[in-house]
């Protein structure tokens, strides 16, 4: 049994991804607030949805899905109440120290970081365990992780952070790399249809070709960059801006952030 604390997108995604792996929507419990969120919810999936959280203790992996600055509320009205239930906590920010803490000390806790392609299945979602969950505890969160994407273990909490900056904001780099190439494309005379269709193509069609390749990103580039053509032209531009260097001192401004944010 999983019972989910908040019904939004994410907790959506997993539930969509869950299903989708045969994991039976009875199975499936959400506590949702809103009242009209728990019809969508039990309407869109079949699942119990519900605003009344006594059941949810029940399960054996509880997920805490709710907004950051809800859950200390939440985790304050579970203290006590927990036996050997699994933690799994996708609030953004939040460390394992302090959630523990509003949860009476207890300490059978995953902390996860996923993205937005996660609600079409295509998500990275990184996980740090407390040294208490044991190995079936970090294998019912891997599989429940895995239901959204790929999965990737830290070893410690801090690099939670960078998965933050690196995954968790890292669709909006690349959501903003498609504006860019969008407009470029609609100014060169192309329609905003056809200068959409270009550019998603180009970045599903690069993803999946490094993703086939065991060359590294530097060597891929290479082969599309001849001499004296016109991709180097554009390459040279780029560097020329410090474009890549730039980038790089943006997610490590993203990370600076995510720890600021924990820290708060």
């Amino acid at each position: 049994m999983i019972s989910f604390f908040g019904g939004g997108n994410m907790a959506s995604a997993m539930i969509a991804g869950l299903l989708a792996r045969g994991h039976a929507a009875r199975e499936i419990s959400v506590i949702e607030i809103d009242q009209a969120a728990c019809a969508r919810l039990s309407d869109r999936f079949g699942v119990t949805a519900t605003q009344h959280a006594d059941d949810a203790l029940n399960a054996q992996l509880i997920v805490l899905a709710v907004k950051p600055q809800q859950l200390e509320t939440l985790a304050q009205s579970l203290s006590g109440r927990l036996s050997s239930q699994l933690i799994f906590s996708i609030a953004a920010g939040i460390p394992t120290a302090a959630l523990s803490r509003w949860l009476g000390g207890y300490r059978n806790i995953v902390r996860a970081m996923p993205n937005t392609p996660a609600q079409i299945q295509a998500g990275l979602t990184g996980l740090y365990a407390l040294p208490e969950v044991s190995d079936a505890g970090r294998q019912a969160a891997e599989a429940l992780a895995g239901a959204i994407g790929e999965v990737v273990w830290v070893a410690h909490e801090a690099q939670i952070d960078a998965i933050t900056a690196l995954s968790g904001s890292g669709p909006a780099y690349v959501f903003y790399f498609l504006e860019a190439m969008q407009e470029a494309a609609q100014r060169l005379g192309f329609d905003a249809a056809l200068a959409r269709k270009i550019a998603q193509q180009t970045f599903v069609g690069a993803s999946r070709l490094a993703q086939a390749s065991d060359e590294d990103p530097a060597s891929l580039r290479a082969r599309v960059t001849s001499k004296g053509g016109t991709t180097e032209r554009a390459i040279a531009h780029l560097e020329a801006a410090g474009v890549k260097a730039t980038f790089i001192e943006a997610i490590a401004a993203a990370k600076a952030r995510a720890v600021e944010l924990g820290q708060s």
